[in-house]
């Protein structure tokens, strides 16, 4: 029977193994905690869009772009109004708070700068747009200014 290798101390005192689990079970909470906003940053998103294009967004539009039922939008609108990210008021159009506002900027801003990114890469721009909406919640942000930095070099 092979011997194990015997575990190394860090400076810290801890070995390499609670190294180890600490860092992959801070790296699951990370994704957990992006996985959890990632909706309601969506949302915001969304419902900026809406407004930006039309100057007011429904429920029902908010459904329809979403491909969900409009019983799911309003619980998530609900959820929204409770975090103070949008103003509504019954069969009225949803419009955001400053900090709704602020958040829906906020991804924009990461979206932009992840498809921006891929397509200096040289992703086509179909696959960049599509693959953006998803990387954008779970980029750290430390990442996202190599993105941004990458990008504006190549481009």
């Amino acid at each position: 029977m092979a011997e194990r290798p015997a575990r190394k101390v860090a400076a810290d005192g801890r070995d390499d193994m609670q190294n180890t689990v600490e860092d992959q079970a801070n790296s699951f909470r990370q994704v957990r905690e992006s996985r959890r906003t990632e909706l309601v940053e969506d949302y915001v998103e969304l419902i900026a869009d809406l407004i930006d294009e039309s100057g007011e967004a429904r429920a029902v539009d908010i459904a329809a772009r979403l491909g969900v039922a409009k019983p799911t939008v309003n619980r998530m609108l609900k959820r929204l109004a409770q975090e103070d990210l949008v103003t509504q008021r019954p069969y009225r159009a949803v419009f955001l708070t400053e900090a709704g506002r602020a958040l829906a900027e906020m991804s924009r801003e990461r979206h932009r700068i992840v498809e921006n990114f891929l397509l200096s890469i040289g992703v086509s721009s179909e696959t960049a747009r599509v693959d953006a909406e998803g990387i954008e919640h779970y980029v750290s942000d430390e990442t996202l200014r190599i993105f941004e930095r990458i990008a504006r070099e190549r481009g």
